[in-house]
Order: structure tokens, then sequence, then C-alpha cells
């Protein structure tokens, strides 16, 4: 059984060894960049490590685990645009390093090869596996819908975010996980404890990941601090304190989260804010409850190999940046 730093060189090496053809340059380049600027790889590892609770032979996993990182960096090129994002794990965007129409065509490129590598699975369960990556691939598109959409409704419910992100995040790492048990021969049962624990342990990541963009400490977060309140996001944080907030508090989060403004002072303004509704220890709660969910379906998988799964999961809820 391999360890999760063992799975991480083998998605990177396999991913190195994919050889793209010249021209036209322009097309191709985008892809080798985007996949060259690395990132977690934890969509794929979750494939093979999904793998190792059932079965031995990891290189029948290593295909439809490649298609779920390629897939992923191909939502990451579209989003970009979408969002014009400047800069991507610290360097240029594929849009701005090109442009948009190479952005776009690079990125279909992408989502058409990751269909190609899911197809590239034992015949008797093709059909299975692509069933459940297109479901996630369009689910993670109406996620993406609903996350732009939010930008300019006011009337955003929290079951309305959660749904969100589940869908944009969660999703794709349930959906790995559940190819990978397809790929060793899981039980229908056992396909959808690892599908849920993966969307429970997506929807913990996300909520942490809003959790660190306002409270995370800048020297190891690695972007800016309070980025999503610069950029007026609805995110859990600041509907969990709509809700919970009096008259003169509701009406100043949605005067700040209605401006343009992006100084230091909205971000301290605003955290106040949320410190006083007690905001920070209410979204560790909620995040703990999908964690423990997560948990309990993990519990149920009847494996001896689910070591490296269990390190997994603390590492995402324990990390600080």
């Amino acid at each position: 059984m391999k360890s999760i730093q063992e799975l991480s060189s083998l998605i990177s090496d396999e991913l190195s060894s994919i050889k793209y053809p010249k021209t036209p340059s322009s097309l191709y380049e985008p892809i080798e960049y985007i996949l060259d600027l690395g990132g977690k790889r934890m969509r794929p590892i979750l494939v093979l490590m999904a793998y190792q609770l059932f079965g031995k032979n990891i290189e029948k996993a290593i295909p439809p685990a490649l298609a779920i990182e390629i897939f992923h960096n191909f939502t990451l090129l579209h989003d970009d645009i979408m969002d014009n994002a400047p800069l991507r794990r610290g360097q240029k965007t594929v849009h701005e390093k090109w442009n948009n129409n190479v952005a776009i065509l690079s990125g279909d490129t992408m989502l058409v090869q990751a269909y190609q590598l899911i197809s590239d699975v034992d015949n008797t369960i093709v059909k299975q596996v692509l069933a459940v990556f297109s479901k996630a691939a369009i689910e993670v598109c109406e996620g993406q819908q609903w996350d732009m959409d939010f930008e300019t409704q006011s009337d955003v419910s929290i079951t309305d975010y959660l749904k969100m992100i589940e869908y944009k995040t969660a999703v794709l790492l349930g959906a790995a996980l559940q190819i990978g048990g397809i790929t060793a021969g899981a039980s229908t049962k056992e396909q959808n404890h690892l599908y849920a624990f993966g969307r429970d342990l997506g929807i913990a990541f996300q909520l942490k990941d809003d959790l660190l963009d306002a409270f995370g400490n800048i020297e190891t977060f690695g972007k800016q601090v309070g980025g999503d309140i610069m950029a007026n996001k609805k995110t859990y944080l600041y509907l969990k304190a709509l809700s919970l907030s009096d008259k003169k508090q509701r009406a100043d989060l949605k005067q700040y989260f209605s401006t343009n403004d992006t100084s230091q002072l909205k971000i301290d303004s605003v955290k106040a804010i949320f410190y006083k509704l007690a905001i920070p220890e209410l979204t560790t709660n909620l995040i703990k409850e999908y964690h423990l969910k997560a948990m309990d379906n993990l519990a149920a998988i009847n494996s001896e190999n689910k070591e490296p799964l269990l390190v997994f999961s603390s590492l995402l809820m324990d990390r600080v940046s």
C-alpha cells in the first residue's frame, strides 16, 4: 500500500510523462503550463487511495486519476476567465499569459482529453465510470453558475450556499473516490460510502477555506487574507452573520458588501462584526459536523487499508493555509 507522498509522486510522474503535440503550440503549451503549476493533486490521489482500499494493481486506476486531475484543471482555466483572475498558484493565469480565446480552447481540449482517459478503464465498468464522472462534471458547472448568480442575488440563503459549494467543490471529490472504488471492484454500498465521505469532506474543506480567508495567517495562507470580504463574496460566514445580526449590524454588513471598497478598514470592520457574533466558532462547529459525517462514512467501509484516507482527512482539517 502506497503512502500519500508516494501517490502524489506517482501522479506527478504520470502527468509529466504525457506527451502533447508540438503544434499548434498555442493550443498545447497552455495545457502543459497549467499542469506544470502543480497544486495539491488531492483529487487524483483520492482516486488512487480509494482503489487501494480494495485492489492491488494500482496501474488500473491511473487513467481515471489523471482524467480527474485534467478535468479539474480544465475548470480552473475557465473559472479564471470568469473571475478575471490574474494569478493561479502564484503565476500568471493562462488567459493573462496568452488570451481568453486560447484559454477557452485549451480548456476544451483538456475536457476531451479527460473523457479519453476516463474511458480507458476496463470495458466492464466503463459505462458506470462515465456515468459517475459525467454527473459530477455537470454538477461542477451548476455550482459555478450558482456561484456567479449569487454575486448579484440579494436573497442567498445558507442552504443555497451549502448546495453551491457541494456542487462546485465537493462532488468531484466524491466522484474521485467512487471511481477509484468502482475500478477496484467495490460494492455499490461501499461506493456510496466513498462518495459521501468525499462529498462531506469537500464541504468541510471549502468551509475551512472560507474561514481561513477571513481569519487565516497571511504568512501561511498564501493569499490575501480578507479577499472574500473585499470581493463581497456571500460566504457562509457572511450569511450566518446576517442571520444572527441585530438591525444595525445587518445594515452595516449590507452596506460593506454593496461597495467596491477594498480597504483594510472594511475588512477589519466586517471581521469585528463576525467576532461579536461568534462566527469563527460557529463555522468551526459546522466544519466539525461535516467532518464527522465524512468519518462515519469512512468507518462504514470494510477495508484494512484506510490509513492513507485517515491521514488525508486529518491534513485537510488541520491545515492553516
